[in-house]
Parts: structure tokens; C-alpha cells; sequence
């Protein structure tokens, strides 16, 4: 299989500019880049912001105190 070359990559590339415009590739890239990194961190099993799997006892209530009147 041949790779792109650079008229096959211009024409590509016009057409990006063309069919999303000028002002909105860089909210595309970005996009795409989060997705990217998100599927990595998902193939290396990392998922941020979520905490480490509970325990699997069951929860203990805490200690019942008496009021003072």
C-alpha cells in the first residue's frame, strides 16, 4: 500500500477547510485530540476521576453517641 503524498494530503486538507471552515479546526482537533487521549487512558486502564474499587465487606454505621442535655 502507498503512502499519502503531499498533493494527496493538500487536496485532504482543503477539503477539511472547506467542508468545517477556517474557525472551527481548532475545535475539531481538540476534540480529536481528547478522544485520543482518552482512548489510551482507557487501553492502559486508567480512568480519571474515579476512585479505586470499594471494598467488598459490608459498610459499618458509625458509633452511636448519646446526647447530652
Amino acid at each position: 500500500m502507498e503512502a499519502l503524498s503531499l498533493p494527496h494530503l493538500l487536496i485532504i486538507l482543503l477539503i477539511v477547510v472547506i467542508f468545517f471552515g477556517g474557525r472551527r479546526i481548532p475545535e475539531v482537533m481538540r476534540g480529536l485530540g481528547e478522544g485520543i487521549r482518552s482512548f489510551k487512558e482507557g487501553m492502559r486502564g486508567d480512568t480519571p476521576g474515579t476512585a479505586p474499587p470499594a471494598s467488598t465487606s459490608a459498610p459499618t454505621a458509625p458509633p452511636a453517641t448519646e446526647e447530652k442535655k
